[in-house]
């Protein structure tokens, strides 16, 4: 008992000695720099990343020069393996059949995904998903209830497009049949190939370029418009309302993705709509060779898809409100790496090795005598009284807002074994 009081003493006399210890041995008090970042809304993601301007458009030359190169590349491959398979020539370019000509064209679509990655990686210096969501990935559960959402929605509005225009044509005009051997691996490729050639056009237009032009401004209208009308662009001029159809999808779903946080919403609406409508016409003779799309629009299927597209937006956005699905966040910033201070001797008799304060960029805070401070299941938590090892006694550890203090002593080991953990106020 008394050996126990005389630690005690020594252990109190020492404290005042450790904080009031001039240079060069140190401050006690340290400041760390962990600055609180706000969320962010899904077209500024792109903020997440290095600062500077001049990244979204070098950002937007990678993703289209290296788009190009790849579509330059899948092309290239297609014609030698065409020509050593001899296969036969049409438009000036080798065929591979309707279900294989739709396949390239649909891979040559889809490679501009990794391009958009790259670009956000390399180029703006942020994590590659946060171009999917606020959450830094596809959130695979919304993912899914949106598609279940946009299927009902898909099916009629297309079962309706489709039933009028049969009843409007002639009844010179039969449709036949391809087979069921044709049919099934044209549904194999299309359900291999089309979410890939859906997503990678949500990923450019929703994704890559919304989030560039929010890198400058606040507005998420500013960025949704302009968009929009690209996107109605890449898919060719036909007729006045299927321009105004594909300027409306490209803008709801812009909404979609700030209001939601993310592309999964406009990702299940495209991938469906695409799907179907390709499904439908791999069923039947030639359609598939078709260079129709939907810029061929009239103004009665165009009306109809519009009133789809606004039913599937407002259900969408009645279910996030209610599953609390996040428009706002901090989506896999890039870390800023722990912020660790050297070991320390402090001038005290019998001290320990010096001892790591060590706060990562969450906020944590806490003490190690080890030098392998990455490992934090080694850290001891910063609170006041002995710890457990009895080498370190942390006596005040407070965060304010974005300074954070952390004060620590070393005392010494008794030679009888480590110091119980009780508070020094609890011992008399």
């Amino acid at each position: 008992m008394l050996s126990w009081v005389l630690i005690t003493v020594k252990v109190d006399m020492l404290m005042p000695m450790s904080i009031n210890t001039p240079e060069p041995y140190g401050r006690p008090v340290v400041q760390l720099d962990l600055d609180p970042v706000a969320p962010l809304p899904f077209h500024q993601l792109a903020r997440a990343g290095r600062n500077g301007w001049w990244r979204s458009l070098v950002g937007t030359v990678v993703v289209a020069v290296g788009g190009f190169l790849l579509m330059m590349v899948l092309i290239a491959a297609s014609e030698i393996g065409g020509l050593v398979l001899g296969r036969p020539t049409m438009d000036g370019m080798r065929s591979w059949g309707s279900v294989g000509d739709t396949a390239l064209e649909l891979l040559s679509i889809a490679i501009a995904i990794p391009t958009v990655f790259v670009a956000a990686r390399w180029v703006q210096g942020r994590p590659a998903g946060t171009v999917s969501s606020v959450a830094g990935r596809l959130r695979r559960r919304w993912l899914g209830l949106c598609l279940g959402l946009a299927l009902p929605v898909v099916v009629v509005s297309l079962g309706v497009m489709f039933l009028l225009s049969t009843l409007g044509e002639s009844s010179g005009d039969e449709v036949e049949w391809v087979g069921w051997r044709s049919f099934f691996f044209a549904l194999i490729m299309l359900i291999l190939l089309v979410p890939l050639q859906a997503a990678a056009e949500e990923y450019v237009f929703r994704g890559w370029l919304m989030q560039a032009v929010g890198a400058w401004l606040r507005s998420p209208w500013i960025a949704v418009l302009p968009q929009a009308v690209l996107f109605a662009a890449a898919h060719g001029w036909g007729t006045v309302w299927g321009f105004v159809d594909l300027v409306v999808f490209g803008a709801l779903m812009g909404i979609l993705a700030v209001r939601t946080g993310g592309l999964e919403a406009s990702i299940a609406l495209h991938t469906l709509n695409n799907f179907i409508s390709m499904g439908v016409a791999a069923g039947i003779k030639g359609a598939l060779e078709s260079d129709e799309t939907a810029a061929d629009m009239d103004w009665v299927s165009a009306a109809i898809d519009i009133s789809s597209m606004l039913i599937y937006a407002a259900t969408v956005l009645w279910f996030a409100r209610r599953r609390g699905i996040a428009a706002a966040g901090i989506a896999a910033l890039p870390a800023r790496g722990a912020h660790e201070i050297p070991p320390h001797h402090w001038p005290v008799g019998g001290a320990p090795l010096g001892v790591r304060v060590i706060a990562d960029s969450s906020g944590s805070v806490g003490v190690s005598d080890r030098r392998d401070t990455a490992d934090t299941s080694q850290w001891t938590p910063a609170t006041s009284g002995f710890t457990q090892t009895g080498q370190v006694e942390p006596t005040d550890a407070r965060l304010h807002g974005p300074e954070q203090a952390c004060t620590d002593h070393v005392a010494p080991r008794p030679a009888g074994g480590p110091l119980a953990p009780q508070p020094p106020d609890a011992l008399s």
